[in-house]
């Protein structure tokens, strides 16, 4: 029997695994490295150093950044060297120590030891002005864009430093939702214009500084963005939602990017959720998309679930799918 890991590369490679890669079952997420707060309680709220305000709404299912008028950090995108400053990223050592210590107990032949980065570029320009505010001046002042990217870029680095030197991770799981789920939030043009450049080179560092494996979130439409993710090096698009044809992905670039995801969160992880409901979803998307490049997967973010045992009863289905189609 292969290991998780020797499965996943199997799977990935166009090899021969001998079951279905099982949701996160090969990523071990380092969470205890030290980060600026993208997210908070339930029911509270918080202010991190980049001076963005979460907060997380009793009855909603996350949290979001506020932004009304007097939370907005980016008010004018032509002054954002005014407004936006970077944490600082070289965090004393005692804050490492738990993620040191993590990272030291993995079996790095069973599991990736990975880096967990959220939010990602585009995320971050939306958290600092608002999502209206941040695609207006992609279009409207470009010039300043680009310079908060590269800005935004080179936080990231110095912080991709930090993460390898003390973790050592084989593997990056990063955060950067580009889309809605009918559509990519900007044409592809804007895309290769201004999120290509930045995550080759965050990309870039890390598999120079030996991530063997790039899994990168956006659980959105994004089929006309498949082959800047391959250009960036992403081998795994987790997240990947059934609004894609995966399928026709899969044969299209399958050997190029692999695809983590296809079971749609808000038609399986909802509050009258069911077992045959799971099962019927899982039963859908393995069958359709196959053994090869295809991991199957909740498109949340993280081995989670919003509402209790959906994440459990879904990796139970997808077991049960191995031992039906292996």
């Amino acid at each position: 029997m292969l290991t998780k890991r020797q499965n996943l590369m199997e799977t990935i490679k166009g090899g021969k695994p001998d079951r279905f890669v099982n949701q996160y079952e090969f990523l071990e997420l380092i969470r205890e490295a030290p980060k600026e707060a993208f997210m908070t309680p339930k029911g509270t709220e918080v202010k991190n150093a980049w001076g963005i305000t979460i907060r997380w709404p009793e009855g909603q299912i996350g949290s979001f950044p506020v932004h009304d008028h007097g939370h907005k950090v980016l008010q004018d995108i032509t002054k954002w060297r005014e407004y936006v400053k970077a944490p600082a990223v070289d965090y004393p050592a005692e804050r490492w120590t738990e993620a040191i210590a993590h990272a030291k107990a993995v079996d790095r032949d069973e599991k990736f030891v990975t880096a967990f980065v959220t939010p990602g570029i585009f995320e971050l320009t939306h958290y600092l002005m608002g999502m209206e505010d941040a695609l207006m001046s992609y279009y409207e002042e470009p010039e300043a864009m680009h310079e908060l990217i590269e800005y935004l870029t080179e936080y990231e680095l110095q912080y991709a430093q930090q993460m390898i030197e003390n973790i050592h991770p084989d593997a990056l799981f990063h955060h950067d939702d580009w889309g809605s789920q009918i559509s990519s939030f900007m044409s592809p043009e804007t895309f290769r214009e201004f999120i290509l450049p930045a995550y080759k080179k965050i990309y870039g560092f890390y598999k120079d500084n030996g991530v063997e494996l790039i899994v990168h979130h956006s659980d959105s439409y994004g089929v006309n963005l498949v082959p800047f993710m391959i250009e960036m090096g992403i081998d795994i698009w987790q997240g990947v939602m059934n609004t894609n044809n995966i399928p026709e992905l899969i044969k299209e670039y399958g050997g190029q990017i692999s695809f983590m995801g296809g079971l749609h969160s808000g038609e399986i992880d909802f509050p009258d959720w069911t077992p045959e409901i799971v099962m019927e979803h899982v039963e859908k998307a393995c069958k359709e998309c196959g053994k090869l490049y295809f991991i199957p997967n909740l498109s949340q973010g993280a081995p989670i679930s919003s509402f209790p045992g959906v994440y459990e009863v879904t990796s139970e289905a997808i077991d049960k799918m191995s031992a039906e189609l292996f």
